[in-house]
């Protein structure tokens, strides 16, 4: 673990009784580095929430696009959390017009978008800014029970649960997903203990995941999973200040939060000790492959192009707002259903694709998995342009750039042949390319981990309909009626799931009527299914001859 200085001096100062109301009566944590004082206290879920808690030396300077540091001791004030911070956000062009596409195409109409100007070379509409944004964005949240927070240093501690937020590693932030007031109440339904929820940010875009041999020669590829790894082993250094146990921490996230933690479970191909958790729920987990020494380098090069400097030391010297710009370019113009960024191969933190490192068995083995899916994870991302077999093909190609004719004629005639019967689970063109994108970026993950351990984890299948990707994310943090949320059952059950494994190593919802037992995927695949007709169980669709095929990367 890192040494945040001061840590023998770490301990828990309670000053009464807090209130929303009395910001010196709320409680401070010594942390060794920082002493920081709840933010507030919520009466009707008896929890408090220490906001903003500075986990890492501001990335600026020299430490941009290099690894995470830990924070300088600052002992002079009490830091609050007052202000507010996200790292800088960028999206593709592209999204502007998904949503409508989307929905189009679920009602059966025609679309008639166009393509995105962004995608072109020529210019680019920046979109505002959050007020909040800064480069200096490596903070934390806790948000723990009063019960737990008054218990800590008796005993061994409440369950954690931590959150690494999805955006497609370009946006997102740790309390844009929504409030984790239904989790703390269902923690104490499923728990006698409670759980304690922390959520951290990590940087996006250019700033968190520039790589190549380049920018490794002066500078850290994946910075983003650096972030992630400090904050985790922030939270094993110091939960216990808050009630927390280190040794049941439970790591979940969805889309490229799930991808995330498939990253950090095969971190170093397993060969640098355990990873900072004991347990991992990915949902959804996803991320478009770059093994490719030249995709990033262009990538890189283009980036710095923007900032019409040469070097990544130049780029170090320029004030913040000229990467915000060149970054919020650069994504913007990324091809339809992609981010320009995210994880790459880079032989050291990531050895190799995670699939292929859980095939190879070179990953922590002692994780305990939940990991889930949706129904429909692909056409989000689905081009609405891909409407015969050529732009099929040329969709193949562009996503692949290293495959090989054979490759691409594999993937177009067999894998996912033009018959538009339904008998290969589509019947359009839209649909073959979604089931594409859906099985290489996001469902087959799920399958990998399930035979990486011994299929001796859990796997649940989210298909209230239309069971688009992300569409779970209002279900895991349900807090009472809601337009996202159409089956209250399914909510519920989920959070359930969630907040039980984190506490007993196993899901369960044993207070639902009519909910089925939650068994271990097994050799028969078994998953079980959320729908808006009934929770049951059923067989995991991932397990194919497609997966196993993806698994092995032959298309580089």
């Amino acid at each position: 673990m890192r040494s945040y200085g001061l840590q023998l001096l770490a301990s828990v100062t309670l000053l009464g009784l807090a209130t929303a109301q009395q910001n010196d009566s709320l409680p401070i944590v010594d942390l060794g580095y920082e002493l920081h004082q709840a933010a507030y206290y919520n009466e009707s879920g008896r929890f408090y929430n220490f906001s903003n808690i500075r986990y890492a030396a501001p990335p600026l300077g020299n430490l941009r696009f290099a690894a995470p540091q830990p924070p300088a001791v600052n002992r002079s004030e009490v830091q609050t959390g007052s202000v507010g911070r996200i790292c800088p956000q960028a999206a593709g062009a592209w999204s502007l017009i998904a949503a409508q596409f989307v929905e189009n195409y679920l009602l059966g109409r025609p679309f008639n978008g166009t393509t995105p100007s962004s995608n072109s070379s020529g210019s680019t509409r920046i979109p505002p800014q959050d007020p909040r944004t800064s480069e200096d964005c490596l903070f934390l949240d806790v948000v723990v029970p009063e019960e737990v927070f008054g218990n800590a240093g008796h005993g061994f501690g409440a369950p954690v649960l931590v959150w690494i937020y999805g955006g497609g590693y370009t946006g997102g932030s740790k309390s844009g997903s929504g409030n984790p007031a239904g989790l703390l109440a269902r923690g104490e339904n499923s728990t006698a203990e409670g759980v304690i929820y922390v959520s951290m940010n990590y940087r996006l875009g250019a700033f968190g995941w520039l790589s190549g041999p380049t920018l490794q020669s002066n500078g850290t590829a994946n910075a983003g999973l650096h972030d992630q790894r400090l904050a985790l082993e922030w939270i094993q250094d110091n939960i216990h200040l808050f009630g927390g146990d280190p040794n049941r921490v439970t790591v979940f996230g969805e889309s490229a939060g799930g991808g995330s933690i498939m990253h950090q479970i095969t971190a170093y191909g397993g060969k640098n000790g355990s990873v900072p958790f004991q347990q991992a729920i990915p949902q959804s987990p996803g991320w478009a492959p770059q093994t490719s020494n030249y995709q990033q380098e262009q990538q890189l090069n283009a980036f710095l192009a923007l900032l019409n400097v040469s070097t990544i030391q130049e780029a170090r010297e320029l004030p913040s707002e000229a990467l915000i710009t060149a970054n919020l370019i650069q994504v913007g113009r990324s091809p339809y259903g992609t981010f320009t960024y995210g994880p790459t191969v880079d032989g050291d933190f990531v050895p190799a694709l995670p699939g292929v490192s859980l095939l190879h068995g070179n990953f922590d083995r002692r994780v305990r998995v939940m990991v889930g899916h949706n129904a429909n994870e692909g056409l989000l991302f689905t081009s609405p342009f891909v409407t015969n077999d050529t732009a099929y093909e040329a969709y193949i190609r562009r996503n692949l750039p290293s495959a090989t004719t054979d490759v691409v004629n594999y993937i177009t005639n067999t894998l996912y042949p033009p018959v538009f019967d339904g008998s290969e689970g589509y019947t359009d063109q839209i649909g073959r390319t979604s089931k594409t994108l859906s099985e290489q970026v996001f469902t087959c993950n799920s399958n990998y981990l399930g035979r990486a351990y011994g299929n001796e984890t859990y796997a649940y299948f989210f298909a209230v309909p239309p069971a688009l990707h992300g569409q779970d994310i209002a279900y895991t943090y349900y807090n009472g009626p809601s337009r996202s949320v159409v089956n209250q059952t399914v909510a519920l059950v989920l959070q359930e799931f969630i907040t039980s494994f984190a506490a007993t190593g196993r899901p369960s919802a044993e207070g639902v009527e009519g909910v089925p037992m939650f068994d271990l995927y097994g050799p028969e695949a078994s998953i079980i299914n959320l729908n808006v007709t009934g929770i049951t169980d059923g067989i995991d669709r991932t397990a194919n001859e497609r997966c196993l095929w993806w698994q092995k990367a032959l298309y580089f």
